[in-house]
């Protein structure tokens, strides 16, 4: 099913169904003879068990690669296109699998990459630096054993512990073909020297370069799979996986970091979720507050404001009247003349003046559909529509002006 979907019935056994309410993912509601009615809940994804395989998609039925794109983009400030291909399966699990693999083969054909780690450690002899303050505070009087510091050349790096770390999640996943599940057991073994990650810590920072340039891809998808996808498995316990993704979120951070990134061609600065007072108070507990995807700035003041809207419903009625009287507490509260009402969706661009005031909002569509180039060209084109507009403001003479 996808986003758009009013709910499905199908039969499921409680411990299913209670994984897929558990997941986030969609809303199973019973309806007795073990039959559930199944509802989206405005996230995207995959439930899977040995049994069960349950599937919300992106509205316009975006295939992986978007997804991917889109979840990569902010992770990645020296992106590229082809940092994020993945193979399209008719399910998410398939395509994520032999993604994964695929790319982990080339990564790993040449062995893991090695790197500098720096290590610290109590020692007899000095090695590297002797850390003084460590010694001073640990040995007091003591001359050994030592606090020293020093650089080791290891496969024991962060871009190997990531890798394992997804390797070894998607392993766990129940359903995956044999041949591909073999794969992946390989080049999982390739890094058994490697520290495996602990479950629940943050990943290992780690910063592209031409060194590990040939990790990029791999590394962009295993944080991806690390930090959208859970697998369990053990001893009694059904194994299970999910991958669920909230597309609101991912679509505002995705719109907001590409505008930014445009803007720098632009005099001024852009800040992202600006939050601004909306009314007159004495007290902090009167005063009301708005926040706002995307400010830019123009010597210290606002000249234009967007807001970005992934819609799981319709766009029209109830729900873009309220997205309208949205921008506008924007645009009072910021004393800006145009606000930009940023769409997934494809469409038309439409501008609409509001009765009574000098406000105009813009709805902007953006087609997620397209390929990745065209999605940030669009945004590009976004920015350089905006910044025309700033301009224009500017650079208007006002009516009321001093006649000679």
């Amino acid at each position: 099913m996808d986003e758009l979907s009013g709910g499905i019935v199908e039969k499921l056994d409680p411990d299913s169904a209670a994984l897929l309410n558990s997941s986030g993912l969609a809303k199973a509601s019973p309806m007795g003879m073990g039959l559930y009615r199944i509802e989206p809940v405005g996230k995207v994804g995959s439930v899977r068990t040995p049994t069960v395989q349950f599937e919300v998609r992106p509205k316009d039925r975006l295939g992986l690669s978007r997804l991917l794109f889109l979840l990569s983009y902010a992770g990645d400030q020296g992106f590229r296109e082809d940092s994020v291909a993945a193979v399209e399966h008719q399910d998410l699990w398939s395509a994520l699998a032999e993604s994964l693999a695929q790319l982990a083969e080339r990564a790993l054909s040449r062995g893991p990459l090695q790197g500098y780690l720096t290590v610290d450690e109590s020692l007899r002899t000095v090695k590297g630096r002797i850390r003084i303050s460590d010694q001073i505070s640990r040995r007091p009087g003591m001359l050994v054993p030592l606090e020293v510091s020093y650089d080791e050349f290891t496969e024991d790096i962060a871009e190997n512990r990531i890798l394992r770390a997804a390797l070894e999640r998607m392993c766990k996943v129940p359903g995956v073909r044999s041949n591909v599940l073999s794969r992946l057991r390989q080049l999982k073994g390739k890094l058994d020297a490697v520290t495996r990650l602990q479950s629940g810590a943050p990943l290992p920072r780690w910063r592209a370069s031409r060194m590990n340039l040939r990790y990029h891809a791999v590394l962009r998808l295993a944080e991806v799979i690390l930090r959208n996808a859970s697998a369990e498995a053990g001893e009694g316990r059904q194994q299970t996986a999910s991958f669920v993704v909230d597309m609101s979120s991912v679509f505002k951070e995705f719109v907001g970091l590409a505008m930014r990134k445009a803007m720098r061609a632009h005099p001024g600065e852009m800040r992202l979720q600006y939050g601004a007072t909306l009314n007159e108070a004495v007290r902090d507990s009167d005063r009301l507050t708005v926040r706002p995807d995307a400010v830019h700035f123009l010597g210290g003041r606002p000249v234009v404001v967007y807001d970005s809207k992934y819609k799981a419903a319709t766009d029209s009625g109830a729900s873009l009247n309220a997205d309208h009287y949205q921008m506008l507490a924007y645009c009072t509260a910021l004393q800006v003349p145009t606000a930009w009402l940023v769409y997934a969706g494809k469409g038309e661009m439409k501008l609409r003046r509001i009765l009574n005031t000098d406000i105009d909002i813009v709805e902007y569509p953006l087609d997620l559909s397209l390929p990745p180039a065209d999605i940030l060209a669009a945004v590009d084109d976004l920015v350089q529509q905006s910044w025309g507009e700033v301009v224009r403001q500017a650079l208007a003479v006002p009516s009321g002006g001093a006649s000679g």
